[in-house]
């Protein structure tokens, strides 16, 4: 099926699914509230880009609400401060079942509290939605579904599709340097990073790790400045990337090419110092990705209500986007069943593709991973825009490489 063939299905069954068709507004939702319950990062390390998740969860429920709810019922979001912690997200999301009684699950934000929250999901036999797991081998549980379109072995075939960009820029790099967090998501595509990066014939000129909360980026600043690579792969999360750009700026060094894996998007595309910077994505703020209306209407609220969350940037990416999908793969199949049975909403979305704002998002493949859907995308005039594959890139946008 061609990409215009295929943005017409999900712009119509987005349509249908969420009632935005112009047919006559649904009757107001009545009834005890149907209850989601999860936690995010409202606080500590990851918090930046955990807001992010916070406005769409706020817009979805209160748009799903001025229209008929869910199953006729209004819908309440209970959502918890993690801070940050695995742990907590696992104390928390017990808590959200056995005390608060909900009767559905959404992930929390970043991969070490989504496994928490999996194995709490598991024990209860409660399905569980997330968007941003980022390592598909250890989503074990049946009746977890990811709406971070990474597929189930991101460490090859992102990596690859970030080598083929590169190999085919006008300026191909010849030597490399991966520096990574530990942060368990992070290391793991930033090792296939290094290994693909081996496979492809780049020549690796240093390879750095640090813990996860480090502040302190000096360091590392001057061994990658002593390097001097013509790419580097940061597997950064939130504010790190940041972090070492700034660290890099005060030894007097500015990367040729650089990459970062898990950005806060404004903060990055903002900085002065992040100036053609790539990441990963599956959804930015233009064409073909706007033609979607029901991305388009979403992108229009997300900057109202993200300014007045004080989002330093309110463009819509990857985070918002698989956050908003994640609302709609969870709402789509309780609609379609009729049912706010775990097993039953399950079973479903094994046998049913959902089409989302991020993309097709199917999820009878392993570990009920689908297709790798990211694209790369650079900072270019202040904005993200996808540079690769090129049928996603935006209009008159090219990859920069020096």
């Amino acid at each position: 099926m061609n990409y215009s063939k295929r943005l017409a299905l999900i712009a119509a069954g987005a349509l249908f699914a969420f009632g935005l068709s112009l047919q006559p507004a649904a009757a107001a939702p009545s009834g005890p509230p149907i209850r989601i319950g999860s936690t995010l990062a409202l606080t500590g390390p990851l918090a930046a880009t955990a807001l992010v998740h916070k406005v769409v969860g706020e817009i979805f429920v209160e748009e799903l609400n001025k229209k008929d709810g869910l199953l006729g019922r209004p819908v309440e979001w209970i959502v918890k401060d993690d801070q940050s912690k695995p742990d907590l997200a696992r104390t928390l999301y017990e808590q959200l079942i056995t005390v608060d009684k909900v009767d559905l699950l959404l992930g929390p934000y970043a991969t070490g509290a989504i496994l928490s929250a999996m194995g709490v999901a598991q024990r209860y036999n409660k399905v569980l939605v997330h968007h941003t797991f980022g390592m598909p081998h250890l989503a074990k549980y049946d009746m977890q579904f990811a709406t971070w379109a990474l597929g189930p072995n991101p460490a090859e075939t992102f990596t690859t599709l970030l080598y083929d960009a590169l190999a085919k820029s006008a300026k191909p790099p010849k030597t490399i340097a991966v520096v990574t967090s530990k942060f368990p998501s992070v290391h793991f595509l930033s090792v296939g990073a290094r290994e693909m990066a081996k496979k492809r014939g780049l020549k690796e000129v240093l390879y750095l790790e640090w813990e996860f909360g480090n502040r302190d980026f000096g360091p590392i600043a001057s061994r990658v400045k002593d390097a001097n690579p013509d790419f580097i792969w940061v597997g950064a999360i939130g504010l790190e990337g940041n972090l070492l750009l700034d660290a890099m700026k005060k030894v007097d060094y500015a990367p040729k090419n650089h990459f970062y894996l898990y950005p806060a998007p404004g903060p990055l595309s903002k900085s002065p110092e992040g100036r053609n910077a790539l990441a990963a994505s599956v959804f930015e703020e233009h064409a073909p990705f706007t033609s979607n209306p029901v991305a388009a209407a979403f992108v229009e609220k997300f900057h109202e209500r993200g300014a007045k969350a004080g989002l330093p940037d309110t463009s819509v990416d990857v985070q918002a986007a698989s956050s908003y999908s994640a609302w709609q793969v969870l709402t789509t199949a309780v609609t379609a069943t009729k049912s706010l049975d775990d097993k039953v909403i399950g079973a479903w979305l094994k046998k049913n593709p959902v089409d989302a704002i991020a993309g097709h998002l199917r999820f009878n493949g392993p570990n009920n991973y689908g297709d790798d859907l990211m694209k790369v995308k650079q900072v270019q005039n202040g904005r993200w825009v996808v540079v690769w594959p090129t049928q996603f890139a935006a209009p008159g946008a090219k990859l920069i490489v020096q």
